[in-house]
């Protein structure tokens, strides 16, 4: 599966991906502290990778198409079935190619496989209030703000509160099968 815009295109994180991912993981510490904790060594990319093995979570690499370079990162996380149809975002920017739009096409791209071959009705992104520039993103994209979660997520070493903002599939939209009728 490999879905593109005119800049980037989306890519299924695989093992192969461990060197380059840990070391851009690395050189973007200063820009993902203290929003997330993404893997750095070898040993818990390979132990993070786990998580993707049953399809309820989906990960990928947002790479821009002229180079090959990893831009970002995206999950589909806890794809949940039956009446819900939905699904929670994780992602986050690398920072050689942070602020010039890659995260918003890679983004698209996921809402595009999210509500498209998946069948998902709904997306959800959880955003810790301070994080200005996942804001914006998530604005720009189309999410509406749905409130805060106290203390939602465990985050170097604390539980922190998040921003709810989510999306639902356009219409037309073709629902699961695994969706009840009634």
């Amino acid at each position: 599966m490999s879905l593109t815009q005119p800049r980037v295109e989306l890519c299924p994180l695989t093992l192969a991906d461990q060197d380059e991912f840990c070391s851009l993981v690395r050189a973007s510490a200063e820009l993902h502290s203290p929003w997330m904790q993404l893997p750095a060594t070898a040993e818990d990319f390979r132990n993070w990778m786990v998580r993707f093995e049953d399809g309820t979570n989906k990960g990928f690499v947002i790479r821009v198409r002229e180079t090959g370079v990893a831009a970002g990162t995206v999950n589909i996380n806890s794809i949940i079935r039956g009446r819900y149809q939905g699904a929670s975002l994780g992602y986050a920017a690398f920072a050689p190619s942070a602020g010039r739009g890659y995260m918003a096409e890679g983004l698209a791209l996921v809402m595009e496989y999210a509500f498209g071959d998946l069948r998902l009705h709904r997306l959800e992104a959880n955003i810790q209030p301070a994080n200005e520039a996942s804001l914006s993103l998530i604005r720009r994209l189309g999410f509406r703000h749905e409130g805060l979660a106290p203390d939602y997520l465990w985050i170097r070493g604390a539980w922190r509160d998040h921003e709810r903002w989510s999306i639902t599939a356009p219409t037309p939209w073709t629902p699961d099968p695994s969706r009840p009728e009634f």
